[in-house]
């Protein structure tokens, strides 16, 4: 390729799609070097039909898994992003594992209101219980430590 490696390319595109590298000039070296850059597969030319195949469906499913994830992921912010201030509040305190009197009694609020609050986030996380709020905001990345 003119101008730019393969490699190099790869460290462009690796981000938004997985490769399968195609060469006609590979050798140990390069091979190892895509291979850790996160390359699916690397192929040397002529390469047989079938192993090109089940290359290109093995990237297609990880694209696809991928895929699934940043949507999960940013469905699961956009929801966050819905609470209040109060309410990430709360959140934060009840990830830590704290009771609803605890939350109440850091943040100088009547325990029938962190109830409300606890309510409201669980609703709007779309969490059955403290456990699945947890394993959500894993998956979004949120800190108690951070939003407290």
């Amino acid at each position: 390729m003119p101008g730019m490696s393969g490699l190099e390319v790869q460290r462009n595109l690796n981000q938004l799609l997985p490769i399968v590298f195609l060469t006609g000039h590979g050798d140990v070296g390069s091979s190892v070097e895509a291979m850790k850059g996160g390359a699916l597969d690397f192929l040397p030319k002529p390469v047989c039909q079938s192993l090109l195949l089940a290359a290109v469906d093995r990237a297609l499913k990880v694209a696809c898994m991928e895929w699934a994830k940043r949507s999960e992921k940013a469905e699961l912010q956009e929801r966050l992003d819905c609470l209040t201030h109060r309410e990430r509040e709360v959140m934060a305190l009840l990830l830590t594992g704290r009771l609803n009197k605890q939350v109440a009694s850091d943040l100088g609020a009547a325990e029938k209101t962190i109830k409300i609050h606890r309510a409201r986030v669980m609703k709007k996380m779309k969490a059955r219980s403290i456990a699945q709020l947890v394993r959500l905001a894993e998956k979004v990345g949120m800190d108690a430590a951070d939003d407290l």
